[in-house]
């Protein structure tokens, strides 16, 4: 069974930067930030992926990989 994995831990590691600034660069609250540093996030927000995408610079392939 596939499944839907997010890389933001990755991506912040590579960035340096940390999820409170990634919070407070997106106005997304820390504690959303957190699921989706967990993978704890069953349905994904579009307008929060686009906001993510924006604050790392990155296109959304670098955020979403499927798990097979």
């Amino acid at each position: 069974m596939s499944s839907i994995r997010l890389c933001l831990k990755e991506m912040l590691a590579q960035r340096g930067m940390t999820r409170y600034e990634l919070s407070k660069r997106t106005g997304i609250c820390y504690q959303i930030i957190d699921n989706y540093y967990k993978n704890k996030v069953v349905r994904y927000d579009s307008a929060l992926l686009l906001k993510m995408c924006i604050a790392l610079d990155c296109e959304i392939s670098d955020l979403i990989e499927v798990v097979k």
